[in-house]
């Protein structure tokens, strides 16, 4: 099972805003998901994002593979270095021993 991070669309017509979500690569955009990690408003100003970083990194390293726009929030809040620090802490831990 490919397992994808996502934006949901909700909102009304024209005013939409959009929940970060895990889904199967399979399901439709607005269909079943997993887990829901966040949101994601860009009508008001500034843009509101929120995203729980620790439900996200646990999800990445599952194997969870981000959207093009679910990684331009990733990198805009920081969340894919923390990964790539996480995934090299281990590495030098093994090297040390």
């Amino acid at each position: 099972m490919a397992v994808k991070i996502r934006l949901k669309r909700m909102g009304a017509k024209k005013k939409p805003f959009y929940r970060v979500v895990v889904a199967d690569s399979r399901m439709p955009r607005d269909g079943r998901f997993i887990e829901e990690i966040g949101y994601y408003n860009p009508l008001t100003n500034p843009i509101q994002i929120k995203i729980n970083e620790e439900k996200a990194v646990d999800w990445l390293k599952k194997g969870a593979i981000p959207t093009d726009s679910v990684k331009y929030l990733f990198k805009n809040l920081g969340i894919l270095t923390e990964k790539k620090a996480i995934e090299q802490e281990p590495e030098s831990e093994t090297n040390s021993l």
